[in-house]
């Protein structure tokens, strides 16, 4: 086996499926600063018929795998307003901080707002556990799907088409459900710092000694 196919395989192994929130769910709230540091809030979007919310990060090889792809796929909706999150510990992760993250939007061509999820505390509220991961809501700011962008990972021989994420904006844009089931997403773990209650949740729930240093994975 190449190099290349143990990453992939690697990668695989590591990765997350995002949790699927209840349709209907609100948007949270939420107000973060952009890479500019331009501050920017879900009422920002409040005239916009959907809004989809996709946590990114620079270092995941799944990320940068859909990245240009999802440039495109954005830019095909001109009624469609989308953010892009990065939750991640830029201190343990530095290839996450604003600077690459910079770097990555212009690499694949985006054109949303970026915003750093300093706190984690916007992450943990929408539910999202993996990058990416995507939530789309409606114009009532309901969630009407959270899922995969495609069938395609890395490694898997699959084009890269966005073609779930597209069909599911075009309608919910044209105000219509999303046929269940959706396709969970795949990804790199989001990279949470190690808390004190997070460490007694491993001991408690394992029976192990807390890890120390980043949270393992990709």
């Amino acid at each position: 086996m190449s190099e290349q196919s143990c990453a992939h395989l690697y990668a695989e192994v590591m990765a997350l499926s995002s949790v699927m929130v209840p349709l209907g769910t609100p948007a949270p709230d939420f107000t973060l600063d952009d890479l500019s540091g331009t501050n920017v809030r879900l009422d920002d979007f409040a005239a916009a018929p959907a809004l989809l919310v996709a946590f990114l990060c620079n270092h995941c090889p799944y990320v940068r795998h859909i990245e240009a792809e999802l440039g495109r796929v954005v830019a095909r909706y001109p009624n469609l307003a989308a953010v892009g999150m990065c939750t991640n510990d830029s201190e343990a992760y530095p290839d996450d901080r604003p600077e690459r993250l910079a770097d990555q939007a212009r690499r694949a061509s985006w054109t949303f707002p970026y915003l750093l999820d300093t706190e984690q505390t916007v992450g943990r509220a929408f539910g999202a556990v993996c990058t990416p991961d995507f939530f789309l809501y409606d114009a009532s700011r309901r969630l009407a799907y959270r899922g995969a962008f495609d069938e395609s990972t890395p490694g898997n021989g699959k084009p890269v088409t966005g073609a779930l994420l597209s069909d599911a904006i075009s309608h919910v844009l044209a105000g219509e459900p999303v046929a269940e089931p959706h396709r969970p997403s795949m990804g790199c773990s989001i990279k949470w710092r190690q808390s004190e209650f997070d460490m007694t949740l491993q001991v408690t729930r394992a029976g192990a000694k807390p890890r120390s240093g980043p949270q393992g994975g990709t």
